[in-house]
This record gives structure tokens, sequence and C-alpha cells, in this order.
């Protein structure tokens, strides 16, 4: 192998020259004249050492430029030296600029930052100061706003690590990783709008509701323990609780929340579940299901399937087509109907679920059709 003081006493255009000739009639010709020319590779990616980037891979992407250039070479075209050079030192400067940036930003303002810090190392010889980003854009025949964009996407070429240690204000010199320092949503700040609307609605409420609410949510008292407060019977606080919170969620809907007595008491009323049997030929009973399924009508979900169990039916199809939500509880009376029919050895199917019921079955794997 030829070293790189071999190589400068070699004139290879006369190389390129004697290869052109051997390359029809000798194989081993073509790998025999990229080995010659492998010191120039190097002494190419040695001029870019020290920018970031490994040597071993810069010389990686010098020899393939030099392989480029040995097979894109036209001895009419001339000497082969400034070909190869040339070819070399654009795969060098593509690697650069496709591989290391951070970010990547377009072609022109990658472009366009190379000629800004040529152009500023200039300007700041002749100026004896920092250029100005006008006398940038006049030097480079841009405009200002195009310059700005190039030195804001410079920044995007190396970026820092978030576990970079970074001295913490008021730490007392104490040291904290940089991701540490970021912001993040704050979930107190982002229920803002939704608190201020709720308290603005608390003073549209009647005195007794107002209290009975704030003993049940901020005083974490029972029914039974308000229904003593308050001289009234545990069913009443719970009517009296069902209709407020169903007001509310009415009134946070509406652009123009409704007065108290304005308001139908049976529209505010949680819709319940809507439960319909049907017998088939076959042993086959459906229970159609009909609302949300949630905790507060779990146990009607549960009650309708054992009942449709006790009709010992051949397959029992529970119709889900028409819940548009359950929950937790409305899974675990899922569950529990699942459970009762296998011991009861009916044939217990789930169909009609619509997208977000049947992500829950999923994961609570149970089958449905």
């Amino acid at each position: 192998m030829h070293s790189e003081q071999d190589t400068a006493q070699l004139n290879l255009d006369e190389e390129a020259a004697r290869y052109g000739e051997r390359a029809a009639r000798e194989p081993s010709a073509r790998a025999e004249f990229v080995e010659l020319c492998l010191p120039l590779a190097h002494r190419l990616a040695h001029r870019y050492r020290g920018r970031g980037e490994p040597f071993a891979d810069l010389e990686q992407v010098a020899r393939l430029g030099l392989v480029k250039a040995v097979d894109r070479y036209d001895a009419e075209r001339g000497s082969f030296t400034a070909f190869a050079v040339i070819t070399i030192l654009g795969e060098l400067r593509k690697h650069f600029r496709d591989r290391t940036w951070g970010v990547r930003a377009p072609r022109r303002l990658q472009d366009l930052v190379v000629q800004i810090r040529h152009a500023g190392s200039d300007l700041t010889n002749t100026l004896s100061r920092a250029p100005s980003t006008t006398e940038l854009a006049d030097r480079l025949h841009t405009t200002t706003d195009e310059v700005d964009k190039a030195m804001l996407s410079a920044a995007g070429y190396t970026l820092l690590s978030l576990n970079a240690p970074v001295t913490s204000p008021g730490s007392g010199g104490g040291t904290a990783e940089r991701g540490d320092l970021i912001g993040e949503v704050d979930g107190d700040l982002a229920a803002i709008d939704d608190r201020l609307t709720i308290q603005s609605l608390l003073d549209r409420l009647p005195e007794r509701e107002r209290r009975i609410l704030i003993l049940r949510f901020y005083g974490n008292l029972t029914q039974v323990e308000i229904a003593q407060r308050c001289g009234i019977s545990q069913m009443h606080v719970s009517r009296l609780l069902s209709k407020t919170l169903a007001w509310l969620r009415h009134a946070m809907l509406s652009d123009t929340p409704p007065h108290w007595g304005e308001v139908d008491e049976a529209s505010l009323e949680a819709p319940r579940l809507r439960v319909t049997t049907t017998p088939a030929g076959g042993g086959t009973l459906t229970v159609a299901i009909g609302g949300e399924v949630d905790r507060d009508s779990a146990d009607e979900l549960r009650q309708a399937i054992l009942n449709g169990l006790a009709r010992r039916p051949h397959t029992l199809h529970l119709d889900l087509s028409a819940v548009p939500f359950i929950d937790a509880a409305g899974i675990a009376a899922l569950i529990s109907g699942y459970q009762e029919s296998r011991r009861a050895a009916v044939e217990f199917r789930l169909r009609g679920t619509q997208p977000h019921v049947r992500r829950v079955l999923a994961v609570a794997r149970l089958p449905y059709m």
C-alpha cells in the first residue's frame, strides 16, 4: 500500500490514464487505482477534523467520494485529480449538511448559514466590529429576513442535552439537569376557567342546595351525616344532590346558564338505563341496553343480565349498540354477568359495540362481536 509521501510524488492524472487503458481488460485495475488514491481521500478528510464528527466517519465519506470519482471520471473532461478533489469535498460537505444538523433546516438556509459565517468573518476584519444584519444581507445580496431565518436556523445545528448539568438559580451553587428547569403544564391553571365558572354557578343555587353540595364535596360528609345536619331524610339529600349536580352539568354546557327555577326538574335527572328484552327462536334471548353505563347505572345492567339468565336461555345476546360510554363500574357488571352465565352454562355474547366500548372491552378481555 502506498504511503502519503509516495502518493504525493505520483501524478494521479498519469495513473488515471493508465487505469483507463487497463480497465477494460484487467478486472483488478479499479481496486488497485482506488487503493493508490486513498491517501488523497485521507488528506481531504483531515481538513474537516475537529468539527464534531468522528474522523473515522469522515474518512469513510471521503473514500466513498473517491470511489464515485473513479467510476464517473471521463478522461475527455480534464484532470482526474481536480475532478476527484471536487467530488470528495462535495461528499464531505453533503455529510455535514445532511447528518450533523440536530434539527433539519431547508437546504437554502443551511448554505446561507455557511455564507454568513464567512461573510461575518471578513466584515469583522474590515469593520473592526461585528457586522449588522443589514450589512450581512448587502454583502450576500439577500434580504435581512433571510439572514434572520438563517441565523435562527443555525441554532438547530447543535442541540443541548436535557441531561446536561446546569447551575440552578437559587440553589446555592448546586447543579441540576437542564430538563429539570423546563416548565410543565400546570393542571390547576388549565382548570381555572372551570373553577371560575363553577364558583359563579354556585352563587345561583338556593342556600340549602349550596350548603348540601359544600358539605358533601368540601366537607367529605356522607349523605346520612348531611341529613342529620340539615334535618331531612337521607333519601331527600340524595335527590337534592342528584338534582343539583344535573343542573350544574346542564349549566356548564350552556352559553347562558338558566336560573334554578327555570328548568324542568325532569330534564335535570340523569338519564336512566334503557333495557329491552326480546326472546328469539332456538333458545336465544337478546337484552338490548341503551344509555351510558356508569356507577349510577351499573347495578341496573347487572340486574338486567341476571333477569335474562333467570329465563334459562341457551344463548344470551347483550346488545350494546346504543351504549356510547361505559366505565369501570359497568365493566365490573359485565364481568359479573359473564361469570354468572358460565356457572349457568349459558353462552354469553356481547355485540353491536361502539368504538369506545370496544376498546374498553378489549382491555378487560371480554369477548365481543
